[in-house]
């Protein structure tokens, strides 16, 4: 009679373990698990860790919580100034209800790559290059609602989309070249101009100066001098005053000739003669 009841013990602990082993089951801390029992949804997603289902009843589905990275093919289409470009981009999304992302739609993550790329030719066509080159915030903005509106029904929250790149083709690449080196060189003509008429004012007040002072003309000569034989120049070109030239010019002329012709002398002499007495 006891080894029957210890069979029986034994029989049943085995059943036990079987049936805990096939209705053991572990949800990861970045997953839930939604029950489905006899097809049709069971409460609400189980939590992460130990859980327990029905064999051959229950069904548990796990749905991954992480954000998805998910990158949208590249899209051609012409923009509202009619110009042919080919735009890619990103998008990052995440599961925020388990139930809804298994029930209401059939493969969430294809619904949303579907609506990233019909958003993304929209936008193209709705955009002006320059917006798709420097404004890419604000469009980046304008596809995030427009993806995140139907994937709020999917149990799906659209973290951000970002524009990745923008293909032109050559000849607009060749056009925006000679349009940006025109634009530089305008802005060289312009920074060269205003130069030239400050360094004009300066010359003007610096010559007004002068005139006022004329010894600033000399300090300024030697200092140009000193300048100059700074270099260790073989030839040095001097230029002077006219003044100075001037003043050379008298400095060498002779004196003028104070002598007179002598007439009869009054007191009895004449040249060359002697003392009549």
């Amino acid at each position: 009679m006891v080894q029957e009841l210890l069979t029986a013990a034994v029989a049943v602990g085995v059943a036990g373990v079987t049936y805990v082993v096939a209705a053991a089951r572990v949800v990861k801390q970045y997953e839930r698990g939604v029950v489905f029992r006899l097809g049709r949804l069971y409460g609400d997603a189980r939590p992460p860790g130990f859980t327990l289902v029905v064999p051959g009843v229950d069904r548990l589905r796990k749905v991954n919580l992480q954000i998805v990275t998910m990158p949208v093919p590249a899209q051609e289409g012409i923009t509202r100034d009619n110009v042919t470009v080919r735009v890619d981009a990103v998008v990052y999304f995440k599961v925020v209800d388990a139930s809804a992302a298994v029930v209401n739609v059939e493969d969430y993550r294809f619904a949303v790559s579907q609506m990233a790329q019909t958003s993304l030719r929209s936008i193209i066509g709705k955009s002006d290059l320059d917006d798709l080159l420097s404004n890419r915030e604000k469009l980046n903005q304008g596809l995030e609602l427009m993806i995140d509106s139907p994937a709020i029904g999917w149990g799906v929250q659209i973290d951000r989309v970002e524009i990745k790149d923008v293909s032109l083709p050559e000849s607009m690449k060749r056009s925006m070249a000679r349009q940006a080196e025109a634009d530089r060189e305008r802005r060289a003509r312009v920074i060269n101009a205003d130069a030239e008429l400050q360094a004009s004012r300066k010359l003007a007040e610096a010559a007004q100066q002068m005139a006022d002072t004329p010894s600033a003309l000399q300090l300024r000569l030697l200092q140009t001098i000193v300048a100059v034989a700074a270099e260790k120049n073989s030839t040095l070109v001097l230029p002077f005053p006219v003044e100075l030239l001037r003043f050379l010019e008298r400095a060498g002329q002779p004196a003028p000739d104070r002598a007179v012709e002598a007439g009869p002398e009054t007191d009895g002499h004449r040249p060359g003669g002697r003392d009549t007495g």
